[in-house]
């Protein structure tokens, strides 16, 4: 396919993604997935698309043996596929898609011990610190945490409500109340962020879905700001809005990598480890699972249960038979 005419492809590619919503990193993935597919047929016309099923397993079946790629990440790929032809090109794809799929590794959470929590938050500070603080105190993903609006979070009530969670989903979490003063604390620095931004003409924020066009002025809003708002103002690649957006999620995991390297625990700490953390220590004092579902906004309950393996001391909770000798 010529560059002209992939370009073509791909701008409506971004045009459907954009019309359905879809989040800005689901974008770039699809795209470079969809490059990657084409490139690899190296399709030269539309009419090279054809005949999709039979491509489409080529192409999975050489990720898997030729990669070496994860299962999730060849699903990911696949995903974008499906998009191309049945969102994009309006064709159905009827065809069984039979590829080699890249085997499935179910890998037991790392979890810190309530020590190794205390140590490394700690060892962090400001922002940084406060963001660890909800991360384990209320269960979140690192990009829920980071997507926190002002208003997301209910200080009378106490909870934290994430909207377009995984799956596009909203739920309520608890809230740390320990954390309630230097939280506030920082949102009357983000509040006098904003204003300044105001003043100089900006302070518009980036909406979900189709909330800019119902509510013109809502972009302006302080409720609709970020939490935890970036340093610098940045280009929308969207719209070509200059806007403050949120910290990125590299930024917060080289925080906890800086506080990590400072202590002696060998044990790989990302902030994905801190809401394994969460959720293993509410098991620990006798939450209900299902409750703890809820809280992770799980859809299956068997992907929380994972956490019971977690509890179970040594293996499978069996003590080896070295320990009953007197050696």
């Amino acid at each position: 396919m010529s560059t002209q005419k992939n370009s073509g492809l791909m701008d409506e590619v971004r045009n459907v993604i954009r019309r359905k919503h879809y989040s800005i990193h689901t974008e770039r993935s699809y795209c470079d997935w969809i490059k990657r597919y084409i490139n690899f047929h190296n399709m030269l016309s539309r009419d090279d698309l054809k005949d999709g099923e039979a491509k489409i397993e080529q192409f999975l079946t050489h990720l898997a043996v030729n990669t070496k790629i994860a299962a999730a990440t060849q699903n990911l790929a696949l995903n974008a596929l499906i998009f191309l032809y049945r969102q994009v090109l309006n064709e159905p794809l009827e065809k069984r898609i039979d590829a080699i799929r890249a085997p499935k590794k179910v890998n037991v959470p790392v979890v810190m011990t309530r020590e190794e929590v205390v140590q490394i938050i700690t060892l962090m500070e400001g922002t940084h610190r406060i963001i660890a603080k909800i991360l384990y105190g209320s269960g979140l993903r690192v990009s829920e945490a980071l997507s926190l609006r002002i208003f997301d979070i209910d200080f009378d009530m106490k909870q934290v409500t994430v909207h377009s969670g995984k799956g596009n989903k909203d739920r309520i979490t608890t809230f740390p109340e320990k954390i309630e003063p230097e939280l506030k604390t920082h949102i009357k620095q983000v509040k006098n962020i904003h204003d300044q931004d105001l003043r100089k003409g900006y302070g518009s924020v980036y909406l979900p879905n189709a909330l800019s066009r119902k509510y013109p002025n809502a972009d302006r809003e302080w409720r609709w700001q970020y939490m935890f708002p970036s340093r610098k103002l940045s280009l929308d690649p969207r719209s070509g809005v200059t806007r403050r957006h949120h910290i990125d999620p590299s930024v917060m995991n080289k925080a906890i990598k800086s506080a990590l390297s400072k202590t002696d625990i060998l044990k790989r700490i990302t902030s994905h480890t801190f809401r394994h953390s969460f959720a293993t220590h509410l098991l620990m004092r006798g939450t209900d699972i299902r409750t703890i579902q809820a809280l992770l906004g799980h859809k299956d309950v068997a992907t929380t249960m994972i956490y019971t393996h977690v509890l179970q001391q040594g293996g499978h909770g069996v003590t080896s038979p070295l320990d009953d000798l007197d050696i």
